[in-house]
């Protein structure tokens, strides 16, 4: 059972991480990370996470650490000039688990405007779920898994998730 301080606490961590991804205050979300981090978003429904085949994104806490420095240059071409983005989040779930740890499912819309080519707005639907644990008084993401609705269409750009 989730105690509604809990409840309050993991809605405002969800807010924070969106307010931060959506504003590129990428070493910021990163504080955010615990040490075994991992970050995952499927290329097809029903994807098994341990399975070899091909992800989106699969990375482990080094590759986001990378993909952080990557983008903390300011000079990632398929983020020039980067995309303005804002997400919403909705039909939170949260279930304890031991020692501190929380799984925690929602629904996100990520709004994409893309001032690189055609100013284009993108939008992305999907399913996310957090695993969340308390470290040192503070909540920590050890795992993000990104279910994109349309993973099996045509899937361009993605180099702004985090």
């Amino acid at each position: 059972m989730v105690l509604p301080e809990e409840r309050a606490e993991i809605e405002a961590f969800l807010f924070k991480e969106a307010r931060l991804a959506d504003e590129s205050q990428y070493s910021e979300w990163e504080g955010l990370v615990a040490d075994d981090m991992h970050y995952w978003v499927p290329s097809f429904e029903g994807q098994d996470r341990e399975s070899e085949q091909v992800s989106i994104l699969n990375d482990n806490r080094t590759r986001l650490a990378t993909r952080i420095r990557q983008l903390n240059t300011g000079v990632r071409h398929a983020q020039l000039p980067p995309s303005r983005m804002r997400r919403v989040i909705s039909n939170i779930e949260i279930k304890a688990l031991e020692n501190d740890e929380y799984v925690v499912g929602s629904n996100v819309v990520i709004y994409e405007y893309r001032r690189q080519a055609k100013d284009e707005l993108e939008v992305w639907p999907a399913r996310v779920e957090h695993m969340l644990r308390r470290v040192n008084g503070e909540i920590k993401m050890f795992s993000k898994s990104i279910f994109l609705l349309g993973s099996e269409g045509p899937v361009r750009g993605l180099s702004f998730l985090i």
